[in-house]
């Protein structure tokens, strides 16, 4: 806690700063206590509930395989889900990162304006959207797919104006210089240079979204979602079994075929 003075061969004293780890550990220690309190975490519930889990688990081992012809369906809803809502918000996140790129437009307001706008979007979770979805669509794929537009529009879009303001903007005041309009000159000034990782991005949140698309059916939202949901409430756990293991195949070979599309891009 105090300074500790060392003297080198030298001759020249050197002074060590107090080591702040016991304050960060004990600041850490209090934190973890006070969110104990506020989640009413308890221990002891979770040694005399736990194996209940192991119980469920044991339940979905071996998984139905005479229950795989009702999961094709959902399945095949989910993907379409995820990949058409990913497509078009990122498709609609590029004119929105421009728009929000302080060093594209020249008002600060209309820049701040998006910026807020897209954060609005991150803020409001995808289940919640998607539950309004279905009061506005209905019951199905299309409140599903509205609520992952959403979602990736934010997403992509933050990361793609970040990434827009980081860059050094030389080629695209050379190219307005030239008396390109400022529209043409990100479209050869910046698009290229933002483009891998633009792609990269949105096969990214692609990966994601396949797995909250499986989710959404819990409000109706289409997917695998509602017969998971259904199952669960029929503690049929050999069928639930047959359905996780089907997405965590497909969630793993997508991710699969996106990690190698994303490192032919970089």
């Amino acid at each position: 806690m105090f300074n500790r003075k060392f003297q080198l061969a030298s001759g020249k004293v050197v002074v060590a700063r107090p080591s702040k780890i016991p304050l960060i550990s004990l600041l850490m220690i209090v934190l973890i206590a006070i969110a104990l309190q506020v989640t009413k975490f308890s221990f002891t519930t979770l040694l005399l509930n736990g194996h209940q889990f192991f119980v469920i688990l044991r339940g979905m081992l071996p998984p139905n395989l005479k229950f795989l012809p009702r999961i094709w369906q959902p399945l095949f809803d989910t993907i379409k889900m995820s990949f058409l809502g990913s497509l078009l918000g990122a498709l609609l996140a590029v004119p929105l990162a421009l728009l929000a790129a302080n060093n594209i437009v020249r008002s600060k307001w209309i820049a701040g304006f998006f910026k807020f706008f897209l954060s609005i979007l991150r803020t409001l979770p995808t289940i919640v959207v998607a539950l309004i979805a279905t009061f506005i669509f209905g019951l199905g794929t299309m409140a599903g797919t509205i609520a992952i537009f959403m979602f990736t529009v934010s997403y992509v879009g933050k990361l793609t104006y970040e990434q827009i303001e980081a860059l050094d903007m030389g080629t695209f005041e050379a190219l307005e210089s030239l008396g390109l309009t400022r529209l043409q000159a990100f479209r050869y000034g910046v698009m290229p240079q933002i483009l891998p990782t633009y792609l990269s991005t949105t096969l990214f949140s692609f990966e994601g979204n396949l797995r909250y698309a499986a989710i959404l059916g819990y409000v109706g939202a289409g997917g695998l979602g509602i017969i998971l949901s259904e199952q669960l409430g029929w503690r049929d756990y050999a069928n639930v079994g047959m359905i996780l293991t089907v997405l965590i195949v497909t969630v793993s070979l997508i991710e699969w075929l996106s990690q190698t599309a994303r490192r032919k891009l970089q």
